[in-house]
C-alpha cells in the first residue's frame, strides 16, 4: 500500500475532526475520498503532507513513516488544491517556473519539466500571457500544472473541478486518467458523484471523522441493493409525504430529493397502496414511481442521511 493509516486521531480544541482513521491505498489507483463538509477529508489530507500532526496513530506513506519521515516523501507527491493556488500577475510559464523551484529543480531539467507540464494541459500556446487573462476552466488546467510539474508518485486533488465548464471539466478528467496511466497514484475528492462513478477505482466515504465504508462502485452499490429502490416523482408538500412514507410498514428509509423522495423498502406488499394514500392525505400528486439500481449519491444519502453537498 501507498499510504497506509491505523487509528489516526486528530482534535482542534473541542472539535474531533478524525476519531481513529483506518485508510490504506492502493499504488497505482484512484481513490476517490468522499465526505460531507467537516467530514475529516481535509484534515486527512494535512497530516499525510506534513502539514498537520496527528495526536494518535500511525501513518506511513511510500514506506515511509509519517511525520518521522517527512521530507523524504514530500518531493514525491503533489497537490492541487479546490482554492487556486496560482499567481494571476505572472505568466502560465512562470507560475510552473516557481513551483518547479520549490522541489529543488533547476536548469535545463526545470525548464523541461515546465514546458512538459503545460503540454500537457494544453497551454503552451498561452505560457506567455498573464494568469488573469485566464477563463475559469483556463485557471484549473494550470493550476493542475502546478501539481504535477515535478512529476510526483502521488497526487492528491481537491474539488479540480468546481466552478468550470463542462468542456474543462471533461479535459481535466482525461487529464487525471493519463497520469494514472503513467502510473500516478491519485487521491482525489469532489462533490460531484459521477466524477468518482466514472474516475475512481475505489472509493471511502467518510463521515464524523471516520471511514464509514470502502470499496469499489460494485461493492459500496451492494450495500443497499439488498433491499428495493423507488424514486417516487411528486410536488406538493414533499416534508410531510416523506414523513408519513417513512413510518410506513416495511419502508426502512425515506429522503426527499430535488424533484421528489427516495425510498429503500423491502418489497412487501402493499407499499405502492399506502404510498398512494399518503399522497392523497398530504394534498401531494405523485407523477411517477421509478424502481432503480442505487447510485452511488443513493449510497452516500443512505450512510450519511446527507448529500454530498450538504
Amino acid at each position: 500500500m501507498i499510504i497506509e493509516c491505523r487509528g489516526l486521531e486528530k482534535s482542534y480544541k473541542n472539535i474531533k475532526a478524525l476519531k481513529g482513521l483506518d485508510l490504506s491505498i492502493q499504488e497505482g489507483t484512484i481513490y476517490g475520498l468522499l465526505g460531507p463538509n467537516g467530514a475529516g477529508k481535509s484534515t486527512f489530507i494535512n497530516i499525510v503532507a506534513g502539514l498537520v500532526r496527528a495526536d494518535a496513530g500511525s501513518l506511513s506513506v511510500a514506506g515511509k513513516s509519517i511525520p518521522g519521515e517527512s521530507n523524504a516523501v514530500k518531493k514525491k507527491m503533489g497537490f492541487v488544491p479546490q482554492d487556486l493556488a496560482i499567481y494571476e500577475d505572472l505568466t502560465a510559464y512562470e507560475n510552473i517556473s516557481f513551483f518547479t523551484s520549490l522541489y529543488g529543480l533547476s536548469g535545463k531539467e526545470k525548464r523541461k519539466k515546465v514546458e512538459k507540464a503545460l503540454e500537457f494541459v494544453s497551454l503552451t500556446d498561452r505560457k506567455k500571457d498573464l494568469v488573469k487573462t485566464y477563463s475559469g476552466g483556463m485557471k484549473r488546467r494550470l493550476n493542475l500544472a502546478c501539481g504535477i510539474c515535478h512529476e510526483p508518485e502521488i497526487l492528491f486533488l481537491d474539488e479540480p473541478t468546481v466552478g468550470i465548464d463542462p468542456q474543462s471539466r471533461n479535459h481535466i478528467m482525461e487529464s487525471i486518467r493519463k497520469l494514472n496511466k503513467n502510473g500516478m497514484t491519485v487521491i482525489y475528492t469532489t462533490h460531484y458523484m459521477e466524477e468518482a462513478e466514472s474516475l475512481c477505482d475505489r472509493i471511502g466515504i467518510i463521515d464524523h471523522g471516520k471511514i464509514i465504508a470502502e470499496g469499489t462502485l460494485d461493492d459500496l452499490q451492494k450495500i443497499i441493493s439488498e433491499n428495493e429502490l423507488l424514486f417516487i416523482e411528486a410536488t406538493g408538500d414533499i416534508g410531510a409525504l416523506t414523513g408519513k412514507i417513512s413510518k410506513t410498514v416495511g419502508i426502512l428509509e425515506a429522503y426527499a430529493e430535488e424533484n421528489g423522495i427516495l425510498v429503500k423498502h423491502n418489497g412487501q406488499k402493499g407499499i405502492l397502496e399506502n404510498i398512494i394514500k399518503h399522497a392523497t392525505d398530504t394534498g401531494s400528486e405523485i407523477h411517477s414511481m421509478e424502481s432503480r439500481r442505487p447510485n452511488l449519491e443513493d449510497v452516500f444519502l443512505s450512510l450519511t442521511g446527507r448529500t454530498l453537498r450538504d
